[in-house]
């Protein structure tokens, strides 16, 4: 079993980012900006924010965070949006989700530019990607695909189960490992709440991309001999064995399935450093005008 290292790999990556950003201001191009803004004081976003915004810091991009009481009025949030839209010096924007029950997200990811929508969620970056044309990919889709590549997994003719269908991971992971070329190439199954005879679908799979929410649902009988097994869930649990009382568990079930596979990936240190590394990489492109010159 070799473990498939997120944070190892995502260091090598923004090593990589950095370089280009010295590159960019020892010949006077403008350096990447990163704007996020976050709604309310949820625990989880505000480390996922603050992770990212470290991460800006460490490349050498410049970052601008906007907070926003929970109890904001939509019209108030999508003005603060167009504003960042209009600012010129601001290469992409993200919003940190969940957004409290009064906002529409929907009407939140269509209000940010196309070209600034570094978090691949906007429906044009998502319809161009389906069509495989040049686009934001959302940030853990295409980590998980740089993971796979830097380890020189083999996808072609590989049967990729997904568990989980959402918008963010579930849907696009399946177009990136169906479509034509490296890593692709893939014939897909995606399985939900309703799959029937999840169980067998999951020991069918070469590779397995587990994105339900739900800790330890993947358990060592549900993954055949040799499978690759990529872990995108994470939940914090209470503990006994730790100092803060809790735990952060993945969707597998890490102990008993690791036994079985050929790559695996951690939780914490597996795909949530590769979603960071993503994002980064598609405010470099932003910066640049890689996809909307």
């Amino acid at each position: 079993m070799i473990l498939l290292d997120g944070k190892k790999i995502s260091a090598q990556i923004k090593s990589e980012i950095a370089s280009s950003v010295a590159g960019m201001e020892k010949t006077g191009h403008k350096i990447p900006h990163l704007a996020a803004i976050i709604v309310g004081s949820d625990g989880a976003s505000e480390t996922y924010v603050a992770h990212k915004v470290k991460a800006c810091e460490q490349v050498g991009f410049r970052s601008t965070l906007v907070r926003l009481t929970e109890k904001v009025q939509q019209e108030l949030l999508l003005e603060k949006i167009d504003e960042i839209n209009e600012n010129a010096d601001i290469d992409g924007v993200i919003v940190q989700l969940p957004l409290p029950a009064h906002i529409s997200e929907e009407k939140v990811i269509e209000r940010i530019k196309v070209e600034k929508d570094v978090d691949g969620f906007h429906p044009v970056n998502v319809g161009r990607l389906v069509i495989n044309q040049p686009a934001y990919i959302s940030a853990t889709p295409n980590g998980i695909i740089e993971l796979i590549k830097r380890y020189d997994i083999e996808t072609s003719g590989k049967h990729c189960v997904i568990l989980g269908r959402s918008n963010i991971v579930g849907k696009p992971m399946a177009v990136l490992m169906a479509r034509k070329g490296y890593p692709g190439d893939a014939t897909v199954t995606v399985c939900h709440s309703r799959t029937k005879d999840i169980h067998e679908v999951c020991r069918q799979a070469d590779i397995l991309i587990v994105a339900m929410g739900k800790a330890e649902f993947v358990t060592g009988d549900m993954v055949k001999d040799g499978a690759v097994v990529i872990d995108v869930g994470i939940t914090r649990v209470k503990s006994v064995n730790t100092r803060s009382g809790w735990k952060l568990m993945g969707d597998v079930k890490f102990d008993e399935v690791a036994l079985k596979c050929s790559y695996i990936t951690p939780v914490p240190g597996g795909v949530g450093p590769m979603t960071i590394a993503s994002l980064l990489n598609n405010t470099m492109k932003a910066a640049k005008k890689e996809i909307y010159g």
